[in-house]
């Protein structure tokens, strides 16, 4: 099973308690999850004294311009992009917004550059084997040429603002704890906490129903997650899924760690899975429960028990000069 971040199929936003609410300024616009294409992830937009803040933008187009509808409804532009990390079901609409806002600031990791010539050069390649195949759909077709259309210029999904290190920063006239974790689920994941109203917005840091592990750092994830749980938020924000308390991402977390610790040990892999499953149960709607263990069993197979180079492939910058492509 191979992946894609194109076609990926990930979350569904399903937890078995009503979700916290969001305070005034923050406004949730969800990743829609099809099973049968691409998904979205979460775009969060806050409001700021000089226009709104929007973290993360989705892949397709109809999810872009529900960003792009909410601020015009809003009466404010948006001034700035922040990207949680580079997948394109987090950036694509990056463009979209650009087009609608030219002045728009978008802050970033620079992990995307690496990403580039490494694992999206990969899935580029990959694209133009499934638009050679006759039997890809046109809908298929659709969502693989506008990801290419980015990879082809990046410039259009690039941060012209590269957060280097985490700190304070003031984001469209908002102060905001801005927190980078390096070599984590990408090599710089981009998280914001925001003191005033204890909201933690994380991107794929935290995802429901399973860690997406394709361009991930386990080990460094883990640790990430440590520095999440240190700051004092009362509603969290993930990638993709229904906002959480402070128990669901504690719930969340512990289910992340046992996995991690289970595909490290010599424990079967249906062992491995079947926990997962368990301790995230809470997380994973009855629609995805197959997918779910499908995928877990796919992470345990190439991220943590795969040879020791492999394992270590996401645990350093990516570089044209070092990297390979996976089997």
């Amino acid at each position: 099973m191979r992946l894609s971040l194109f076609l990926l199929i990930m979350t569904s936003p399903a937890s078995a308690t009503a979700a916290p609410s969001l305070p005034t300024g923050y406004h949730l616009i969800p990743g829609a999850v099809p099973l049968d294409s691409g998904p979205d992830g979460n775009s969060i937009v806050i409001d700021a004294p000089k226009g709104l803040i929007v973290v993360d933008t989705g892949r397709h187009p109809e999810h872009a311009q529900a960003v792009i509808d909410y601020a015009r409804q809003q009466g404010k532009p948006i001034a700035a992009i922040v990207n949680s990390h580079w997948h394109l079901d987090h950036t694509t609409g990056n463009w979209d917004i650009r087009q609608a806002y030219p002045g728009v600031a978008i802050y970033a990791s620079n992990a995307l550059e690496g990403a580039l010539v490494t694992f999206l050069a990969d899935s580029k390649a990959d694209a133009e084997k499934a638009l050679a195949d006759p039997k890809t759909t046109q809908s298929a077709r659709d969502q693989i040429l506008r990801g290419r259309s980015v990879l082809d210029h990046p410039e259009r999904i690039k941060p012209n603002h590269i957060v280097v290190k985490s700190g304070k920063m003031a984001i469209a006239g908002r102060p905001l704890d801005v927190h980078l974790a390096k070599i984590a689920a990408t090599e710089g994941d981009v998280w914001l906490y925001d003191p005033k109203t204890r909201v933690a917005v994380v991107g794929d840091l935290v995802v429901d129903i399973v860690p997406f592990m394709d361009s991930a750092c386990p080990d460094g994830w883990s640790k990430a997650l440590g520095e999440v749980a240190k700051v004092p938020f009362t509603v969290l924000i993930p990638g993709h899924g229904a906002v959480m308390s402070r128990a669901d991402f504690a719930e969340w977390r512990t289910a992340y760690d046992n996995f991690v610790k289970c595909g490290h040990s010599t424990a079967g892999k249906k062992t491995c899975v079947d926990g997962w499953s368990r301790d995230a149960a809470r997380f994973i709607d009855a629609a995805h429960k197959d997918y779910a263990r499908e995928a877990a069993d796919y992470y345990l197979e190439t991220r943590l028990r795969s040879s020791a180079e492999e394992q270590q492939r996401f645990c350093r910058p990516l570089t044209a000069a070092t990297w390979r492509k996976p089997a």
